[in-house]
């Protein structure tokens, strides 16, 4: 029997530079069976070469392929696909789906296509953010990083990094490239497009919190292993983008740090390209994941348990053109201001609306919010 419609749908964007094998990675991915109760929204059916898969056509935007996968073209805004989809789902004109996969065009900033579902009155009570999966280009990967934002900006914000054309590419090539990408996102697992075992199923799932850093084929980027350490791992080139990567031994106050995130954001949000992390929260049995991009920050996650021995709050934050050492100083001075926890990670509330609740108690703190708001190199 199939599973009911999620309450949120989770979206997941697949992004990448022009040529990077986005077209390529999707060929494969609507093949596999984890694929069977998605929609993929991509720019256009005919480049994509499904005729061999259709099923049903719907209309002239909307297919249905053998495995279950609904295609269909964006037209016009992207909200306004969305909304269309959902509704056809609602009214019972196309199979329901459980997850949305979005393919973005070469040079788009995928930042604000993330923006449109939670920006949207009406699709952020039905969707939620997924996964963002970027390819890259083993062959030219690192000539677009030198020369183009838009392909760091989507190497950054990725979740999920697969590097096509690995056969193509000389090993020492491949592997200065993988050194470059851990330094612009150490925490997004990757994999070799190349390879005959890419697992559909882990594209989409949203971690559990196990392995930060880790992923397939490839060691893991080491994180900092001594208390509060601000490793600011930097890309080559002057690309002015780094990895933070902080520990810290004691139990996270969660308002407090509620109110670092939401200001840090409000005043750099748009430095902070990607804030990922695991936090032993105080007075919380289990580990909170928090997770964001820019101004947008998921909602807290309760996690089942710990994924490893290791109790330790690990927060990476990737960041472009901040000091990673006045960020640290940032959050410390923050951790030694007590705030009345008025909000838990249980409530659900996103941390800028945790923000707004303690904003006034904040603003008391004059020695934290001066640090916060020194970052700039």
């Amino acid at each position: 029997m199939a599973e009911a419609t999620p309450e949120f749908t989770p979206v997941t964007l697949v992004t990448g530079f022009l040529g990077s094998g986005k077209t390529t990675l999707l060929q494969r991915l609507l093949r596999e069976p984890a694929f069977s109760d998605t929609a993929v929204l991509i720019n256009e059916l005919g480049e994509i070469g499904l005729d061999h898969h259709l099923l049903e056509r719907i209309d002239e935007t909307m297919v249905v392929l053998k495995s279950g996968c609904l295609c269909c073209t964006i037209r016009g805004e992207l909200s306004a696909a969305i909304n269309d989809l959902h509704a056809k789902r609602e009214r019972g004109l196309v199979p329901p789906f459980r997850h949305l996969v979005i393919e973005s065009t070469g040079l788009a900033d995928p930042i604000p296509i993330l923006s449109t579902v939670q920006a949207d009155p009406v699709l952020r009570h039905h969707f939620s953010l997924g996964n963002v999966i970027a390819t890259v280009d083993a062959v030219n990967g690192m000539r677009q990083l030198d020369e183009h934002p838009e392909s760091v900006k989507q190497v950054a914000v990725a979740d999920r990094l697969v590097l096509t054309k690995t056969d193509l590419a000389a090993a020492e090539t491949v592997a200065l490239l993988v050194k470059r990408l851990r330094c612009l996102n150490p925490t997004a697992r990757l994999w070799r497009g190349a390879d005959q075992d890419l697992d559909a199923g882990a594209l989409l799932a949203k971690d559990s919190g196990r392995g930060i850093g880790a992923e397939r084929g490839f060691p893991a980027y080491p994180l900092p292993s001594r208390h509060g350490h601000a490793g600011g791992a930097r890309s080559r080139h002057g690309d002015d983008i780094r990895a933070v990567a902080l520990t810290f031994d004691e139990p996270i106050d969660w308002a407090m740090f509620g109110v670092w995130l939401t200001m840090l954001l409000h005043r750099h949000g748009s430095e902070v390209l990607r804030v990922k992390g695991i936090l032993n929260v105080a007075g919380a049995d289990t580990p909170v994941a928090v997770h964001g991009v820019q101004h947008l920050i998921h909602a807290p996650k309760h996690l089942s348990a710990w994924p490893d021995m290791d109790r330790r709050s690990r927060l990476v934050l990737i960041v472009k053109g901040l000091d990673p050492s006045a960020i640290e100083r940032s959050l410390r001075a923050f951790s030694a201001t007590t705030i009345p926890a008025k909000s838990s990670p249980s409530t659900g509330h996103t941390l800028v609306e945790t923000e707004n609740r303690h904003s006034r108690e904040a603003a008391s703190a004059g020695g934290p919010l001066r640090a916060s708001a020194k970052l700039r190199r």
